[in-house]
């Protein structure tokens, strides 16, 4: 079974070659209701980075094996968004200045004081794990990969500016999620956010929805109608599945963009609107420039930043804190409690292709949690949710990804959760298994003798 244990905090690592030190700071960061791992080298280290993706590294500087000032360029190496504080008891000057230049939030000298090393985490974590905490980017979006914390990266430095969005993304992956996330953070998120799916709404209907109608300007139009642009006014406009908008209604969304301004249905004068625009399809845009369904003027208006909002097969380490996260909404709804998959649920929803992803997962836990009668729900009781149509046959990525994780679960099992001995029987070399363990959400923890 995955752990999916997180805090409101977010997630430390702490490093150091000394057990006494490394029990007293963790002692301390749990204290401080932070969700800590400890590691007693630089290459322990690594492999846990790439199973338990810490928001912020706290390590030695002179450690056995690779020290502090080596594990801070292979972190960052890898990614660079992650922050690194830098402990040591024995560093000159020329220490602290080249570990600047490498690029560590903070250095601190040992004997270090508690208040001093819980402020430098406060003041330099960028936590993005688990639910985040309030104020910070992102709070809708529940995530734990590197992928979508990446993602979330990037669209918190759009959220500062104006310019146009695009997201591209499978249905049900959340895009309309991710558009409310950037609102949010920008300076207009004291004003409307409108979100309007193009594809979901008769084609007659749609330019009066989209831009308003004067009263009288069709039958039925028997009040004035302000329409959605002017009700975003000083806000965000969402278009979802702007793919499917219609070719002549192409070319006023094209001129709005083009002069911010609209002119309503029945209208002969034009009304000015200061509107953001975010725009989103699960089409190939190019595909239907190509083919000319598609504006290419408009494509390239619309398109100033691409974004891909991965499927939640990319994001497989996901699924066990989304699942946690759909129980726990579904318990407070309910006023009961939370509830829980046993191990082969957990195994069996983790496999599975969602190809309705996070919005199909949801419906999924909404129907085994209502359902299922006790605390724990059965592995029968997931199947019978994600239940396919018949005859579907797995694709050979789909096929390969399956059979892997199986394998190393049963390794896993026979090794009893020991990772060394574990990758060698499957012949890898420690590094490789740990990030096999990482892109499946496993946890080798799980496996040992008396784990739950």
């Amino acid at each position: 079974m995955t752990r999916q244990e997180t805090t409101t905090e977010g997630r430390l690592l702490v490093v150091d070659d000394d057990p006494d030190m490394l029990n007293l700071l963790a002692k301390w960061l749990n204290g401080a209701g932070y969700d800590v791992g400890v590691a007693s080298g630089g290459e322990d280290a690594l492999g846990q980075i790439e199973i338990t993706r810490p928001d912020l590294v706290i390590t030695d500087l002179f450690m056995d094996g690779m020290d502090g000032m080596a594990l801070l360029t292979e972190i960052h190496n890898r990614n660079p968004l992650i922050p690194v504080i830098m402990l040591s008891g024995q560093a000159q000057i020329p220490d602290a200045v080249r570990a600047t230049h490498l690029g560590t939030a903070a250095f601190l000298t040992k004997p270090i004081e508690k208040a001093d090393l819980l402020d430098a985490v406060t003041r330099h974590a960028r936590f993005s794990g688990g639910s985040p905490a309030e104020g910070q980017f992102g709070q809708g979006v529940i995530h734990r990969s590197s992928v979508m914390g990446e993602l979330l990266e990037q669209a918190e430095m759009l959220a500062a500016g104006d310019i146009t969005v695009f997201i591209n993304g499978e249905t049900g992956t959340g895009k309309e999620v991710l558009a409310k996330a950037i609102h949010d953070a920008s300076p207009r998120s004291a004003a409307p956010f409108i979100g309007v799916n193009c594809g979901a709404i008769p084609e007659q209907l749609l330019e009066s929805e989209l831009f308003g109608h004067e009263k009288g300007a069709f039958t039925g139009a028997n009040v004035k109608h302000d329409g959605l642009f002017m009700a975003a006014d000083g806000g965000t406009l969402f278009l979802d599945e702007i793919g499917d908008m219609p070719l002549d209604l192409q070319v006023k969304l094209l001129r709005v963009l083009q002069d911010f301004e609209i002119r309503p249905v029945g209208s002969t004068s034009s009304l000015p609107v200061n509107v953001r625009v975010i725009s989103a399809t699960h089409n190939d845009l190019d595909q239907l420039v190509e083919h000319g369904e598609f504006r290419e003027d408009l494509y390239y208006r619309l398109n100033v930043v691409p974004m891909h909002m991965p499927s939640l097969r990319e994001r497989r380490e996901d699924i066990g804190i989304l699942l946690d996260h759909f129980l726990a909404r579904h318990a407070e709804k309910t006023s009961g409690k939370i509830k829980r998959f046993d191990a082969d649920a957990l195994e069996y929803l983790n496999a599975a292709s969602w190809p309705g992803n996070v919005r199909q997962l949801s419906n999924a836990v909404e129907l085994c949690a209502t359902l299922t009668k006790g605390e724990v729900i059965p592995i029968a009781m997931a199947q019978k949710a994600l239940r396919e149509e018949p005859g579907r046959i797995q694709t050979l990525k789909e096929a390969k990804l399956a059979f892997e994780r199986k394998y190393i679960i049963s390794v896993l099992r026979v090794a009893n959760g020991n990772v060394a001995n574990a990758a060698r029987i499957a012949g890898r070399n420690r590094t490789e298994f740990y990030k096999l363990l990482g892109q499946h959400g496993i946890d080798a923890g799980d496996f040992r003798p008396g784990a739950d």
